[in-house]
């Protein structure tokens, strides 16, 4: 490599760590739950993806020991060489059927499923008109087709409407978006979005991974809770949060799409199959959301509770009922040291910044799970207090 540009990379780097913009990773010395072994100490876990508690699950543990016997680790292939089992197929067929859609397909990832999207369906002719807000997985597979590209500010129906008449001469339409944006937990209006999906003559996808299998009355996600499972014409979401929070995503609408993209979808076509192990573990992880609605009612139960005290504690947060909670700082380094504090008082959480949010709108992000006590909640909203009041952050 030439020097100068290791001398280049030197310089990023120390721009970074200089606007207090470095993202350390700390190194968990036990599983993945509520209280963590790290190298900095023991903590409550308070940003994991974990929603339902499900990561750590015996009967989700035992179904891997289970399928890792039976399927072997890996496939050492593609789907359509000699990497599909049958496991494979159900959990596709467990998939669409919890989300009342046609088919499903698997992928790696939701970051591959999003990536290997758009290309298959659409050329110059078409438009992807997409929320400002969108995952980087979704702003990178619009990238990947020819479409032409609108945006529209974020939840802004007056704009998508604007959008939608400036693509109307495009052959074929989609609309993008996530159901809950990851970094401020508020929830798309699909119900309004469909409204104008439909009269424009556009189909609607939907990135749900900060939704699927915990959110929404039955734990169907964003499209549970806005009521509009039906009407959505593309679902992409996760297995890597709350179901099982190992790895995986799939593609899910009408059989047709799903089709095309076995043919065509490049992440796809040139990626190994999910393990068979990640696979059985996600069949019994959508057993028991299904079968389990307490885990459901818990974590609607905490999510309330933890707003209210967090809110009494001197935070104002954003309204709502999602288990993502930011406290909004602006500065970086502020929230990098706030996290720093908040760890030696015995809360982990993770300071977000620039460039997985907005330049100076860095925040701390809080995750509320099914597997937090109360007692958990109590000791984290004590701790954000003591921190806050020590770096002047509280409202008065």
């Amino acid at each position: 490599m030439p020097e100068k540009m290791i001398e280049f990379i030197r310089e990023e780097l120390e721009s970074i760590r200089s606007a207090g913009l470095y993202k350390d990773e700390r190194t968990l010395l036990s599983p993945q739950q509520v209280r963590l072994h790290t190298d900095d100490g023991e903590a409550l876990n308070f940003c994991a993806n974990n929603y339902l508690g499900l990561a750590n699950h015996p009967e989700i543990l035992q179904e891997a020991k289970n399928a890792l016997d039976r399927y072997g680790y890996g496939m050492a292939s593609v789907r359509f060489i000699c990497g599909t089992q049958q496991v494979h197929k159900n959990l596709e067929e467990q998939v669409a059927k919890f989300l009342e859609t046609e088919d499903t397909i698997l992928y790696s990832s939701c970051f591959d499923a999003n990536a290997g999207l758009f290309e298959t369906l659409l050329d110059s002719d078409d438009a992807v008109i997409s929320d400002r807000l969108n995952h980087a997985s979704i702003i990178d597979g619009v990238r990947l087709c020819k479409a032409q590209r609108f945006r529209f500010n974020h939840a802004d129906m007056g704009h998508l409407e604007t959008q939608l008449k400036r693509a109307e001469k495009c052959r074929f339409r989609i609309i993008a978006t996530d159901g809950v944006f990851s970094m401020d937990g508020d929830v798309a209006p699909l119900d309004e979005i469909c409204d104008l999906a439909e009269r424009y003559d556009a189909m609607v996808m939907v990135d749900d991974s900060h939704a699927t299998g915990f959110f929404g009355p039955r734990g169907r996600g964003s499209l549970d809770y806005k009521n509009v499972l039906g009407r959505v014409d593309i679902i992409t979401s996760t297995f890597g949060k709350a179901l099982g929070g190992a790895s995986g995503g799939f593609t899910s609408g009408k059989k047709e799409i799903v089709a095309l993209l076995r043919q065509r979808s490049r992440p796809y076509l040139f990626s190994n199959s999910l393990s068979p192990v990640i696979a059985a573990a996600t069949l019994k992880a959508i057993e028991l959301i299904t079968e389990s609605p307490h885990l459901l009612e818990k974590l609607r139960e905490n999510v309330a509770w933890f707003r209210e005290k967090i809110q009494q504690a001197g935070y104002e947060i954003r309204p709502g009922d999602h288990p993502i909670i930011p406290i909004m700082l602006g500065d970086a380094r502020l929230a990098h040291d706030m996290a720093n504090q908040l760890l030696a008082e015995g809360v982990y959480v993770i300071g977000f910044s620039y460039p997985v949010v907005p330049k100076d709108q860095a925040r701390i992000r809080i995750q509320i799970s099914a597997a937090h006590e109360k007692q958990d909640l109590d000791r984290a909203v004590q701790a954000f207090k003591t921190v806050g009041q020590r770096l002047n952050v509280l409202k008065s």
